[in-house]
């Protein structure tokens, strides 16, 4: 691994002190004892870089800027762009190509980051981390609390299941904390600090880990060195996926530096907290927040999107993120709010051949949360004893953007938009354009008659239909009849069997076999619909 330096001059006027640190103007390392100084009440100084790309090539002059003069938090990260551009590199040149002209995508990414992004930025100033990466949920999800990948990463900061349990992000039934806010900044930020611990302070290198995996970097590193090379990130062979990620931030931080430069105008975002992380002393039901704060549904899922139902999770966390301007109000009624109106309970008359299995889907509930309710060490049941069941106090289709009414959305949605045709150009993923148009990668599949592994070729035409409005806003009144009656027509996808879909949807394989008259031998293709009931089915089914 190459040496690195960088003169960091910093003042203490109040201790008398000057210390200096040498790094590299490709990243910001960190403060070893960084990783350990978690508490709010810990500060990190905060610096203003001079330049990002026309500094002596060696070094960055670091001087400290106070944070509290801007009034604009796209403001504040401009003044503290601390990553090496490396605008020379023709795939740098690609992604700002692409970026440059996306005036409509920036509006969406600062509408929807603007919940978040002073929150990111305080996290990172006290971590002594560059702002840099306040923009790399740009690059991962386009700033959609909700966005997931094809490879099954959700969130702001995308996280796969196994790195999220990996860094205590809980995973449940109710609750996803890929998607919290602040446990996945958190787990973010750690991640990053452990990443770039371990490149020697090279933020490349350590953005290319976070996309493709620490042994996948350092493999390649290996195989550069072995080759005479440096071992720098553009030295080394990685998938094109990760060869086109770094680029990406790379660009976006400069469009972010130079906005005026690439004709785009960056719409403010208030350089002040948005919301107070309140702790609800236990598990509620989202209309009773509703009730409470006097907020929209979709407001309080859109600050806390880790929530998956109805409800927060009965084992918690037990805290919300809420507007600060009504933050102490809620407070106020919530200790004030009887324990019985937190949560709606529901007596169930156990029937001869119900399961608890059964039983949980068709109350929106898990089996585990029920064993727990109604102290049972297994799932047997017995006809004739009573469950007691926590059910939601609104129709489900009132909970605009829990889990379920998202998956209804994602499911019809289809060409809702303006035909667009664009062309492909060098380092393009359909990745990187779902995020772009607000549309998912398997719809773009489907207009294309693609498949998630396919090479995008420079100079090739995709269609796209976009209505330029984030997906997860969609409403769907077709979510409203189907859940009242029961009754699910779902489009099979790339890689369904009847297996996945019946345990997705709480069924069997025989129900699905039956209710659309199929058999072990039937060949599902992406396209085919297929009839899925969640209560109970006609009786000529």
């Amino acid at each position: 691994m190459r040496n690195q330096c960088l003169v960091i001059i910093f003042a203490t006027l109040f201790l008398g002190a000057c210390t200096t640190n040498q790094i590299n103007d490709t990243d910001n390392t960190n403060n070893p004892a960084v990783t350990t100084t978690t508490s709010p009440h810990f500060h990190h100084p905060e610096y203003n870089t001079q330049s990002g790309e026309n500094k002596n090539k060696d070094e960055t002059v670091l001087v400290k800027k106070d944070s509290t003069q801007f009034d604009d938090v796209w403001k504040r990260i401009q003044q503290n762009l601390v990553i090496k551009r490396n605008l020379a590199q023709p795939i740098v040149k690609s992604k700002l190509s692409f970026y440059a002209g996306k005036q409509e995508f920036l509006n969406r990414v600062a509408e929807r980051a603007t919940p978040y992004l002073y929150y990111i930025v305080e996290e990172l100033e006290k971590r002594n981390m560059p702002l840099d990466l306040a923009l790399l949920p740009i690059v991962e999800s386009a700033y959609q609390p909700f966005a997931r990948s094809p490879r099954h990463a959700s969130g702001l900061w995308q996280f796969i299941p196994s790195t999220g349990r990996h860094y205590g992000l809980k995973q449940n039934w109710w609750y996803d904390g890929r998607r919290d806010i602040v446990a996945a900044t958190d787990a973010a930020l750690t991640y990053l600090q452990k990443l770039n611990d371990d490149f020697d302070g090279d933020w490349l290198l350590t953005l290319a880990a976070y996309n493709a995996g620490e042994g996948n970097v350092s493999h390649a590193i290996k195989k550069s060195q072995a080759h005479g090379k440096t071992g720098e990130f553009w030295s080394l062979k990685l998938k094109n996926e990760t060869l086109g990620y770094v680029p990406s931030l790379l660009a976006i931080a400069e469009i972010i530096a130079n906005p005026s430069k690439y004709n785009i105008t960056l719409p403010p975002i208030p350089n002040k907290p948005q919301f107070e992380i309140v702790d609800t002393g236990g598990q509620i039901d989202l209309s009773t927040v509703s009730q409470l704060t006097g907020m929209k549904m979709d407001e309080i899922y859109i600050l806390n999107p880790g929530i998956n139902k109805w409800a927060t999770d009965p084992d918690g966390p037990h805290h919300l993120l809420i507007p600060i301007d009504k933050a102490n109000t809620f407070k106020q009624k919530l200790a004030a709010l009887p324990e019985e109106e937190r949560i709606k309970w529901q007596k169930y008359k156990i029937k001869t051949g119900d399961t608890l299995g059964r039983i949980a889907y068709l109350y929106r509930c898990d089996v585990s949360t029920l064993r727990q309710i109604n102290h049972l060490r297994g799932n047997f049941i017995r006809a004739g004893h009573t469950l007691l069941i926590p059910t939601s106090k609104e129709p489900l289709s009132e909970y605009s953007l829990s889990q379920d009414v998202r998956s209804f959305s994602s499911l019809k949605r289809s060409k809702d938009g303006q035909r667009l045709a664009y062309k492909i150009k060098s380092g393009d993923t359909l990745w990187d354009l779902s995020l772009s148009y607000g549309v998912s990668v398997e719809q773009l599949c489907a207009w294309n008659n693609l498949n998630t592994k396919s090479i995008l070729r420079p100079g090739k035409t995709l269609v796209v239909y976009s209505n330029e409005k984030p997906e997860f806003v969609q409403a769907v009144a077709h979510t409203v009849k189907t859940e009242k009656q029961g009754h699910i027509t779902y489009t099979v996808k790339q890689g369904d069997s009847l297996w996945l879909i019946a345990r997705h949807h709480g069924v069997t394989v025989e129900e699905l076999q039956k209710w659309n008259s199929l058999n072990k031998h039937t060949y599902l293709h992406p396209g085919q619909r297929l009839d899925i009931y969640t209560g109970q089915p006609p009786a000529d089914v």
